[in-house]
């Protein structure tokens, strides 16, 4: 059936392993034919047969974005299914190319009984959450933020039905003439690049 959303998006998820990314993008896609859905973690597997972080993450990072140009300028819709945790990674995801394209972080989250027990199921302990913590941060001001919340069917549902309301209007506060003026593509690029490539601190001896 063809798609009642207005323009043309860049979606960016954002969110704790097993809060329900995942099953957000590939319910949008479905619901929509002129979406796609890029997964990092996907993408990190078929180039290098690792998890995150792997040998190279600029090199993911920027295999993503140029996915997501290619996308775009083919009239696709692009949902970024990824933790994305920090500001740069947002803001490297979000900043494209393309001309007149809405650009949407959307924070999905549950509630952290639900996190706790689907991470032990999937992983076997909770570290994935406490990797998680460690790196997240508010979303700066300027970015376009919309808040999901999975924790059960119900709730999926409810917040589910206001995005798409969302995504359906043609008056949103995400639209390109309400955006504040991004930082150069170039610059942005090379504080991802210093941000994944920057070796980690030694632990401190006690």
């Amino acid at each position: 059936m063809p798609s009642t959303v207005k323009g043309l998006w860049n979606i960016v998820l954002s969110g704790y392993p097993r809060s329900g990314k995942t099953t957000l993008a590939k319910r949008l896609v479905a619901d929509h034919p002129n979406f796609a859905r890029i997964g990092v973690d996907e993408l990190r597997n078929m180039l290098f047969n690792e998890a995150y972080p792997c040998r190279d993450e600029f090199l993911v990072y920027s295999t993503i974005s140029d996915m997501r140009d290619a996308l775009l300028s083919k009239g696709y819709s692009v949902i970024i299914d990824s933790t994305a945790p920090d500001n740069v990674t947002r803001q490297f995801l979000l900043t494209t190319k393309a001309k007149r394209t809405n650009e949407l972080l959307i924070i999905v989250t549950a509630e952290k009984h639900s996190l706790i027990t689907r991470n032990v199921e999937t992983f076997g302990d909770t570290h994935p959450i406490e990797a998680y913590d460690k790196r997240w941060e508010n979303p700066k001001k300027n970015i376009p933020t919309f808040k999901f919340k999975s924790t059960n069917t119900q709730e999926l549902e409810n917040y589910y039905q206001r995005l798409e309301e969302l995504l359906e209007s043609e008056m949103h506060p995400f639209r390109p003439e309400f955006r504040h003026p991004h930082l150069p593509l170039k610059e942005i690029r090379k504080a991802l690049e210093n941000l994944l490539t920057r070796p980690s601190k030694p632990t401190k001896k006690t």
